[in-house]
């Protein structure tokens, strides 16, 4: 099931590649100013190169000027200026596409996780039905696995399967090759086909083995499915989380399993998505000085991608939420270095966010309340 932390990674992810994007951006604005200033082939006049290439250096160099200082006067030069303009307005525009692109793409990413989920849950049935045609094996204590068929026969799942075209009847090769080289070359499926009554507890087992070791664990399975997933070695531990919940859910008497919720409270959950992806990308320019101003010997350009990602991140969350207590955030974005930056980041953005945190308290840009909230400091 989805959690504050795993938001806070996909955001994460999001915010590092709309950063990137930027830079991206800015090289394009920049091979603008080139096309500017090459000779008009076409032309009957003659064209003087050294000039443009005066032309092309002076309007790189007015752009760059600009995007630091916005106030910087313009050249005497128009074509220069207009060259300038051009590549400021291409700038603009293509960051603008980004920022849409990623602010509302973060959600159709993370909504897309239960599609996932629903599909590698019909994965074992398929693979099932598979095994059901299988001439030279037995495979009846798969087959009629009580779990298997509670999947199999889960309406809700069927449904959902049906509605966002999730099955894999389209796939029947991919899975028969599975079934043929992953399912049938595995020791533990092959043991369990050779028990006499396996008991519910066997069954369950076996089916949590497939889910885990051969469909969510290494292997071929798994590598399809993150070539479907760019997020896979993130978003697979979510959806085996919910795939355990799901086994577990079984029930003797009814014979059936419940489907599991991505989030206890989506809205909530979107909501809080959508506030620290915007206010990160957003942040004010003042309290990105903070960092600035608190990271000695270091120009905030040249810190590490992903530490400034972070330690944005960590300003909006403390400026936007004041529902969560600051030691909260500040524990979040440290468990976020260690496992996303270099070793030696955790005490650096441990001793500078401290340091933020109580100046933007001091200066009353934040303002703790609410339920359960005992440590503002």
């Amino acid at each position: 099931m989805l959690n504050r932390r795993t938001l806070r990674v996909k955001i994460m992810q999001s915010v590092f590649a709309y950063e990137q994007c930027k830079e991206a951006d800015y090289q394009l604005a920049f091979e603008h100013i080139d096309a500017f200033f090459q000779p008009d082939l076409n032309s009957m006049e003659v064209q003087d190169k050294e000039k443009l290439a005066k032309q092309r250096k002076a309007a790189k160099q007015l752009f760059e000027k600009k995007f630091r200082l916005p106030d910087t006067e313009d050249d005497d030069d128009v074509r220069i200026n207009k060259a300038v303009r051009e590549a400021t307005e291409l700038y603009n525009k293509l960051l603008k596409k980004d920022f849409l692109f990623f602010t509302k793409n973060i959600i159709t990413d993370v909504e897309k996780l239960t599609d996932v989920y629903h599909s590698v849950l019909a994965l074992v049935p398929a693979l099932a039905e598979v095994a059901a045609t299988d001439k030279k094996i037995k495979h009846d204590n798969f087959i009629n696995n009580h779990y298997v068929k509670a999947i199999a026969s889960n309406d809700e799942l069927t449904k959902e399967i049906l509605k966002s075209n999730l099955g894999w009847q389209d796939r029947g090769d991919k899975v028969r090759g599975w079934f043929r080289d992953v399912l049938k070359a595995d020791d533990t499926y092959m043991s369990f086909l050779d028990s006499r009554r396996p008991d519910l507890d066997s069954e369950k087992a076996i089916v949590k083995h497939i889910f885990r070791k051969l469909i969510l664990g290494s292997g071929p399975i798994s590598d399809y499915l993150e070539e479907e997933d760019i997020r896979w070695v993130e978003d697979k531990d979510i959806i085996k989380g919910l795939v355990d919940k799901t086994v577990k859910s079984y029930n003797e008497s009814t014979k059936k399993i419940e489907l599991q919720k991505l989030s206890l409270d989506w809205e909530d959950d979107k909501e809080f998505v959508k506030t620290l992806i915007i206010n990160t990308i957003e942040l004010d320019k003042s309290h990105k000085e903070l960092i600035a101003n608190n990271t000695k010997n270091w120009e905030v350009d040249r810190l590490p991608l992903t530490d400034r990602v972070i330690l944005e991140m960590a300003i909006a969350e403390l400026i936007s939420f004041p529902s969560i207590p600051v030691k909260v955030s500040i524990n979040e974005y440290i468990e976020l270095t260690k496992e996303y930056s270099t070793p030696n980041s955790r005490q650096f953005i441990n001793g500078i966010l401290d340091v933020i945190a109580k100046e933007l308290k001091t200066s009353g840009a934040y303002k703790k309340s609410g339920r359960g909230l005992i440590d503002n400091k």
